[in-house]
């Protein structure tokens, strides 16, 4: 969350997939019955859901529409500056691998 890759909204989208899964482990893991299956299962799924609430605190705050606004660069721009870093990677010592 902290750095981005999983969001609140994906955690909720695969949620269906937690659910079969941890009463899948909870298979795998107790006898053959359903009450343990149920009991391994339901901490797993509570746990992940507890998770989900909790992500909502900790998720970094999406870049404002003026933000985004003073970093958009005209097509000119872009290839100027993508330019400017070629020309400062180019300069730099490179080792080619043998």
């Amino acid at each position: 969350m902290w750095s981005g890759t999983v969001t609140p909204a994906t955690l909720r989208k695969q949620r269906p997939y937690v659910i079969v899964g941890a009463f899948v482990i909870g298979m795998l893991l107790t006898p053959p019955d359903v009450i343990s299956q149920t009991l391994l299962a339901l901490p797993m799924w509570l746990l992940y859901e507890v998770g989900i609430i909790m992500s909502r605190y900790f998720v970094r705050e999406s870049a404002t529409e003026e933000e985004v606004a003073d970093t958009d660069l005209s097509p000119d721009d872009m290839d100027a500056e993508l330019d400017r870093i070629e020309a400062e990677e180019g300069s730099g010592s490179k080792t080619e691998p043998k």
